[in-house]
């Protein structure tokens, strides 16, 4: 089956409010991607965005982005006024989100909705209650405690809260009553504006691609009531945490800091936490891309505290089993292993025991000195094929940049002429994408766009002023449309053809 999407995050949606969101906008973008004859429409996860605003690192894994509630919808239910929604400043650049103002302002925004909407008689609201009970109250709880210490991470809070002491647990659900019912209903407002766009964007004949993070965030929700789980010592701090080891495009590795799993521990309850949280991600996405899927063949582990990853060891994960298992609680699914990055003999074998297909990326595959799995010629049909993601740089920016041999190696396999203007040149890699064997074909919205590197969505490894592109209004034009249309139609990805 030959089919072909975009990747664009929900944030980069054009839309009033400052940043993209379950809006006319979304619903705009997904009538623009039957119109070019796509099948997927693949997303960065959904999580609420911590400190660094990566959706990478969240407070919670269940949970989901209360920025993305749109603001319309909630005037529609007279919850708002439009004129109380423009009341704040969102941001000058519609380009850009700028997350310090909508910190600032969204849930002064939200918490106004929350009091005039009467949800505690909501019998939806309380159904989807009773529905989230594992999660939803830690959830709710934990970031009204962030809240009620002025959002400090949860290792600094007082150490009857920091241990979960049953009797401090019940004075906080008791004195904070209020504010948990306001994260409970920001989520049910999420689940069910995600839910109205999701079927109609699935009854376009489009499906959802969606992102799991292999590791939770130190400050969530889920290492905070599920400690057991993870590798920390006897206050609670991290042993040791995830990152990379050094390579030759950083001499330190990279530090990621995320506590590392006890597999042990999960293998004994027959990964039930695992079940859950991959059950819930089938529900929110059609396909589920596994971020990092090397890490469950074997991890690297980095002793806590550290200043960078050099003295870290790889330590054997759960290999295939978690699958195996995961393929009988929840059956058969789509998945998307992202297997990028140094891959030994036995992340090779784990991949192709999953069956799942694995990912490739032209931005890695144009070194004139060796032969390259990431070239079109070597791909196998199960795997999907990118001309980068949101780690790379703008294709136009990325192709601008690299070595002169590696640009007339490029330009020479995928036909790009001398004197092609800059608009055209990503377009000659998307058909180098869509012509190969690899069943699937998914491009970067700023690759459909030929935009340079002001709009490149992430820098691995920095933080700040990522995760901030947006789509402008307009952008995706009806001749850019059709041109993406009868490229799909010429190598057979069209959605009808499926």
């Amino acid at each position: 089956m030959r089919r072909s999407g975009i990747l664009m995050a929900v944030s980069s949606l054009p839309g009033r409010y400052g940043i993209g969101c379950f809006s006319k906008e979304a619903r705009a973008f997904a009538d623009d991607l039957k119109a070019a004859g796509q099948s997927i429409w693949q997303i960065l996860p959904l999580g609420p965005t911590s400190f660094g605003d990566s959706p990478y690192q969240s407070f919670s894994t269940f949970a989901g982005n209360p920025y993305f509630i749109d603001p319309e919808a909630l005037t529609a239910k007279k919850w708002l006024t439009r004129k109380e929604c423009e009341s704040y400043d969102w941001g000058k650049d519609p380009e850009k989100v700028d997350y310090e103002k909508l910190y600032r302002s969204r849930f002064k925004l939200l918490r106004k909705a929350y009091k005039r909407s009467g949800i505690a008689s909501d019998k939806g609201f309380q159904r989807y209650l009773k529905a989230n009970r594992y999660w939803l109250p830690d959830y709710a709880l934990f970031m009204a405690l962030k809240d009620a210490h002025k959002g400090a991470s949860w290792d600094c809070w007082e150490k009857p809260l920091r241990f979960r002491e049953k009797e401090a647990i019940l004075k906080a659900e008791q004195k904070y009553a209020a504010d948990i019912e306001f994260y409970e209903f920001l989520q049910y407002e999420f689940s069910s504006q995600w839910k109205k766009l999701k079927q109609y964007v699935n009854h376009n004949g489009i499906e959802i691609a969606g992102d799991i993070p292999i590791y939770v965030a130190f400050d969530s929700s889920d290492a905070w009531s599920h400690p057991e789980l993870f590798e920390f010592d006897e206050e609670l701090l991290p042993s040791a945490v995830a990152g990379c080891p050094p390579d030759a495009f950083s001499v330190d590795g990279q530090l990621w800091g995320n506590p590392l799993y006890r597999w042990d521990v999960h293998k004994k309850d027959g990964y039930s936490w695992w079940m859950k949280r991959l059950e819930n991600c089938f529900k929110l996405y059609d396909i589920v891309r596994i971020d990092h899927f090397r890490g469950f063949d074997s991890f690297y582990s980095i002793p806590y505290p550290a200043e960078n990853a050099r003295n870290g060891k790889w330590v054997k994960g759960p290999g295939y089993e978690l699958f195996a298992v995961m393929k009988k609680k929840l059956g058969e699914r789509q998945v998307i292993a992202e297997d990028l990055g140094f891959l030994t003999p036995s992340v090779k074998r784990l991949v192709k025991k999953s069956g799942y297909p694995g990912m490739k990326v032209l931005q890695f595959a144009f070194d004139p000195r060796e032969e390259s799995d990431y070239l079109p010629h070597n791909y196998n049909s199960n795997s999907v094929v990118y001309t980068g993601t949101h780690d790379n740089d703008t294709t136009l920016a990325w192709y601008q940049e690299i070595g002169a041999k590696d640009r007339r190696f490029a330009a020479a396999y995928t036909g790009i002429p001398a004197g092609a203007r800059n608009k055209d040149i990503p377009w000659y890699f998307i058909r180098s994408a869509f012509a190969s064997v690899s069943d699937t074909a998914i491009i970067p919205m700023q690759d459909i766009l030929s935009l340079p590197h002001k709009s490149r969505m992430n820098h691995p490894s920095t933080l700040g002023g990522n995760w901030q592109w947006r789509m402008k209004e307009g952008a995706f034009r009806k001749s850019t449309v059709v041109r993406l249309r009868k490229l799909t139609e010429l190598y057979g990805r069209h959605r009808s053809r499926a």
